[in-house]
């Protein structure tokens, strides 16, 4: 079930730059299912499924948000960098874990108690440079004798949680989730065509692994498989965003007010057709916030036409995402069909 796979690589970690336990995953997963796979010089994980000679690429990040240890001082208390976009009061009081030389260590990320914050630092709120991580240690000789170093990864010390609804929250389901639908999407598929899983990485430092992985594919067309945020809880206005979890998949037209991606029309009309054939419940959306692989993707080569296929997910880059899994497996079954058409580039 997606859902078990969904747990299976939340739980997993992997910042950008070391995705190497979420791939572990992705080939066991796979290697049953596919023709081939490969890794590229960048780390992107590639899996092939032989037809004709049009390629169809569909591209899921695995990597998370986290952290990066940048110095340790003399009371062994680390400070680091953010990698991704986080919102730094998110950050303040979390569990996380570095994945030191000798295997994870766990850590709390500490700042200066509310208690001695004068009013001025209470409006101006928490910042990245205000926190630092402390794994118990009493010296800079300690963080490194428990394998810490400069350039040592950190992740949020988060497992999924069953909410009501059969709803669930945790960590990296941006992109996890995307990449559970790549993942059950190569297991069903049946199609005429030659497809490219591509499983790709530093996404969230900025759409790296996707640029470099349809530029040596050059395939045909492209979907990237995400996550969006939904309108539909309180502090954001459906006016805005008029999409909904529960509702399926979101088909994006326009991101980022098109600074991103603006869809390829046929690669929208293809999966919308798709899912008015096989009654499959889809969403559509013109967003103005963030954006995907597809982007990079798009604008490869001599231009690839390209749109994304996304999982409405609440609360995303923080340690309590939240969806709905009955969204994934719609965008399995949507996958699944339509890659037995061709799109009419």
């Amino acid at each position: 079930m997606v859902r078990e796979l969904l747990k299976k690589l939340s739980n997993a970690h992997g910042l950008s730059g070391s995705e190497g336990s979420v791939m572990a995953i992705v080939k066991r997963e796979l290697k049953k299912h596919v023709d081939e796979i490969h890794e590229d010089p960048l780390g992107n994980l590639i899996a092939v499924k032989k037809g004709n000679d049009f390629r169809i690429m569909i591209a899921a990040h695995t990597d998370e948000i986290g952290l990066m240890v940048k110095s340790i001082d003399d009371k062994g208390f680390i400070r680091f960098v953010t990698l991704g976009g986080w919102y730094p009061p998110t950050l303040y009081n979390q569990r996380v874990i570095l994945h030191g030389a000798n295997g994870p260590v766990p850590g709390v990320l500490g700042g200066k108690p509310p208690h001695k914050m004068d009013e001025e630092e209470r409006k101006k709120g928490v910042k990245v440079d205000d926190l630092f991580i402390d794994i118990g240690v009493t010296s800079r000789e300690g963080a490194g004798q428990a394998g810490i170093e400069i350039g040592t990864p950190g992740t949020m010390d988060r497992q999924v949680t069953e909410l009501a609804n059969g709803r669930l929250t945790g960590k990296a389901f941006d992109n996890r989730a995307g990449v559970a639908v790549l993942i059950r999407t190569l297991q069903e598929v049946r199609s005429p065509f030659t497809i490219y899983g591509v499983f790709t990485v530093q996404e969230e430092v900025g759409l790296k692994g996707a640029r470099t992985s349809a530029f040596s594919i050059d395939p045909d067309c492209a979907v990237a498989t995400d996550v969006t945020f939904p309108g539909d809880h309180p502090g954001i206005d459906q006016k805005d965003v008029p999409v909904e979890m529960g509702k399926g998949p979101i088909i994006t037209i326009v991101d980022a007010s098109g600074r991103g991606l603006i869809a390829s029309r046929t690669m929208v009309a293809w999966l919308k057709d798709t899912a008015k054939k096989h009654d499959i419940p889809v969403q559509l959306e013109v967003g103005s916030g963030g954006t995907t692989d597809a982007t990079a993707i798009h604008l490869e080569r001599g231009g690839i036409p390209s749109t994304t296929l996304s999982i409405p997910t609440r609360y995303i880059h923080s340690p309590v995402e939240v969806l709905d899994p009955a969204d994934m497996e719609a965008a399995v079954e949507l996958l699944v069909q339509a890659l037995k058409t061709k799109p009419k580039l």
